[in-house]
Formats: C-alpha cells, structure tokens, sequence
C-alpha cells in the first residue's frame, strides 16, 4: 500500500477545480493511505476561519482530511515544512500538491509528487 501526503492546496482542489482528488488517487495508485500532518490541519482551519470563496475551499479542505486522511506528527509547525519532513524521512512514498516550490522541495528529497495535469487530472512526477 503506497502512503501518500497530503498538502492544503491539493486538499483544496476538489472544491477549486472541481477535481474528485481520492478517485484519482486511487486511478494513479490503487491501494492507497492519505496522510495529513497536523500543520496542514491547522492551515486549513485558519483559511476556513476568514471570508470568501477561499475559506469555503478550506472549509471543504478540512472535512475531506477529516473524513479520508490520517493524521500525523511532525515537529514542523509550518505546513510545507512539514510535508517536506515526511518526504525527506522517507515516511511516504509520494506527496499530493500544487505549490510549485514545495514540488520542487520534495522532488529535490527524492520523493515523487503527484499533482494537477489540465482541469481534473493527476499526474506523477518522480525525481
């Protein structure tokens, strides 16, 4: 079973770009565990906190981690950092995310990054 990281903004995209992110999780990987480390959780209840269409992505961000990913410590308070933690530590076998300098982070440690190819697609990239 591969074990896949989860970042904010890809959390984001099934309500951004009307993506279903776990059924292409599941299409690119088959068997699959979704992990979110806690920082990502708090970024997202802190968007979800404001005002506006990026707060309700948030919002909706925060439930789909809630509802399908697992949770997991790091000692990174910030949430790139701590994504970047668990690829560097080889605690995953891949990160879903489109912050490009974070792809580029994780890529450089060595760990495929899956990400958005066109409006509603996955793709993997591997270093």
């Amino acid at each position: 079973m591969h074990v896949v990281a989860v970042d904010a903004n890809a959390l984001m995209l099934p309500a951004d770009q009307d993506l279903r992110l776990f059924a292409e999780l599941e299409r690119l990987l088959g068997d699959y565990e979704a992990v979110v480390p806690r920082s990502v959780r708090d970024e997202l209840a802190e968007l979800a906190s404001g005002a506006g269409e990026a707060a309700a992505a948030a919002g909706v961000a925060a439930d789909l981690a809630a509802d399908r990913c697992g949770s997991v410590e790091t000692e990174e308070s910030y949430a790139d950092d701590a994504i970047h933690a668990l690829a560097v530590g080889e605690d995953v076998d891949a990160v879903v995310t489109n912050d490009g300098p974070l792809k580029e982070r994780v890529l450089d440690a060595g760990t495929p990054v899956i990400h958005l190819r066109g409006r509603n697609q996955l793709t993997i990239t591997r270093p």
